[in-house]
Formats: structure tokens, C-alpha cells, sequence
């Protein structure tokens, strides 16, 4: 299925030290998003809170022209994702909403149930700032999977709206396909041949990916792949971290019946140690 675009977003706040960071971060990705923005607060509704609040929205620089708040009171992972639900949410964005020394960690851990939760797309913000910190390159995965072709898009799409100026796709390439024991200088010429046959496979398939996408979409955004040998999840992860990539963007799990499956391999470890910003597509098909 194609990607549409995010028209809506929702942003789930808490007064933290970290609050006028992400107000100015989610307040410029709508603009650029040209979309709706929700903001949500888990808690108790105050004067105090609801003047703080609006005097921060004035300072934004840079804001939608669609924007509403709600005071919700209930448990915030289950209240935000039935908030996106009612309010037929797109991308739900989660910011630095506890100390700095275990955001990372408190990040991940509501990445883990929101994303079983959450009927949309979730993107992490791991490092929100009050100042525009260009997004330059993005990373995003080229699995073979049914959901990839709508991530992909939805890649290309993020990458247009925030003006960056590069995506890298990543095929990870589990070892075991390669399926030979090196231990001499023929054994190591066959598994290298292996290796690069299946290299080769890999960037057409993931080559085709790109040229079903339409060209109003990727023109003006250089994009190249990568292959990579290793445990899947893992591997790109790590990817992202060394060429310090800005974003990157992944699969949502797959349904529900191959969630125990699937969800662990992928995702945990990209959750377990935030590279960076991480947006994880919920596909139109998974349900």
C-alpha cells in the first residue's frame, strides 16, 4: 500500500524540564509536515498548567495553523494511544519526557508498548531542541517484507518534508545465508562469491523498491543502499550509530499473531539502545 503522507500528529506532554524543547521541536515538524497537531496531557487540568502551556505555544517560532489541546485523566500509555484512535491519529510523536541520564531507557520501554498499542506511526525524538538541528541523513530499513515498500515511501516523504540530503537504505543479511565454512583459502573464496551474489540480489530488490515509487516523490533526494551481514535489527542499529545518521526509520511488527515472532528480533534491539531519532511506520495493511 502507498504511504500517505502525516496530516495529523499527536504529541503527549508532561512538565519536565525538557517541555519547551518539545513543544519547539513537534510545533516545527507539523509546519513542515503542513499538518494538524494535538497536543495531549495525561493529568490534572490546572489555570497554572493551562497558562504556562499557552505561553509557551506563542514563543514557538515556527507552528501549524491547526493546533488543540486536551487534558485527559488515566494510565498515559493507554490513554495517548486511545487518543490517537479517537482522533484519527497518523504519527504519534514521543519526546525526552524524563532525566536526561535515562531517556534512552524510558524511551524505549513506552516505544515497546506503544508500539503494540498505538493504531499509527510512532517517532522518538530522542534529542529535541529549541534550535532546528537539520535532519541530514536518514537511514531506513529495505527488509523483505510486505511493510517495507510503504516505509521506504514514507522515508522519501519524511525526507522531503524536512529537507534532507540523503536516505540510505539498509538490507541486513542474516550470515546464515551464506551457509559455508571457511577454513581454508577455497572455503573463503566460495563464501565471499556467496556473499557477493547475495549483495547483488539484494540491491535490485531493494532498486525496485525505489522505482515504484513515484518519481514526484524521490526527485531531489540522493539515496543509496547498504548491504549489511548480521543479526537483523541489531546490525542497522548500529549502522545508524556510526555514520551518525539523524533518523532512522523502521517496519512497525508485523499482526498481532506474528507479534512474539517478529517484534523481539527487530525492534528490541533498536529500542534497547536508541542510535538516534527512530520513526517506526504502522502500515495501512498490519492490523
Amino acid at each position: 500500500m502507498a504511504f500517505n503522507s502525516f496530516k495529523k500528529l499527536l504529541f503527549g506532554f508532561a512538565f519536565s524540564p525538557s517541555l519547551r524543547a518539545n513543544v519547539f521541536e513537534v510545533t516545527r515538524l507539523a509546519s513542515f509536515f503542513n499538518a494538524e497537531l494535538i497536543f495531549v496531557h495525561v493529568g490534572e487540568k490546572t489555570t497554572e498548567k493551562e497558562t504556562q502551556f499557552e505561553a509557551l505555544l506563542e514563543k514557538c517560532p515556527l507552528k501549524p495553523n491547526d493546533i488543540s489541546v486536551f487534558w485527559k485523566e488515566g494510565e498515559p500509555i493507554k490513554t495517548l494511544a486511545n487518543s490517537c484512535e479517537e482522533f484519527g491519529v497518523d504519527l504519534l510523536l514521543l519526546g525526552a519526557l524524563k532525566r536526561e541520564n535515562v531517556v534512552k531507557y524510558y524511551l524505549g520501554s513506552i516505544a515497546r508498548k506503544l508500539t503494540r498499542e498505538a493504531p499509527c506511526s510512532v517517532l522518538l525524538m530522542l534529542k529535541p531542541s529549541i534550535e532546528r538541528i537539520p535532519c541530514k541523513h536518514i537511514v531506513v530499513n529495505g527488509f523483505d517484507s510486505p511493510q517495507t515498500q510503504e516505509t521506504v515511501e514514507a522515508a522519501f516523504s519524511v525526507g522531503c518534508a524536512l529537507s534532507s540530503e540523503k536516505i540510505t537504505l539498509v538490507e541486513e543479511i542474516s550470515e546464515s545465508r551464506v551457509a559455508v565454512s571457511v577454513d581454508d583459502d577455497r572455503s573463503l573464496r566460495k563464501a565471499t562469491l556467496r556473499k557477493e551474489k547475495i549483495d547483488r540480489e539484494e540491491k535490485i530488490r531493494v532498486t525496485d523498491i525505489i522505482k515504484k515509487i513515484p518519481l514526484a516523490k524521490t526527485k531531489g533526494l540522493k539515496w543509496g543502499t547498504q548491504s549489511i551481514f548480521g543479526s537483523r535489527g541489531y546490525s542497522i542499529g548500529h549502522y545508524a550509530r556510526v555514520v551518525r545518521a539523524d533518523l532512522l526509520i523502521m517496519n512497525a511488527q508485523e499482526k498481532p499473531r506474528f507479534y512474539h515472532r517478529f517484534f523481539p528480533k527487530d525492534l528490541e534491539h533498536i529500542l534497547a539502545e536508541l542510535p538516534t531519532d527512530v520513526l517506526i511506520i504502522q502500515s495501512k495493511n498490519n492490523g
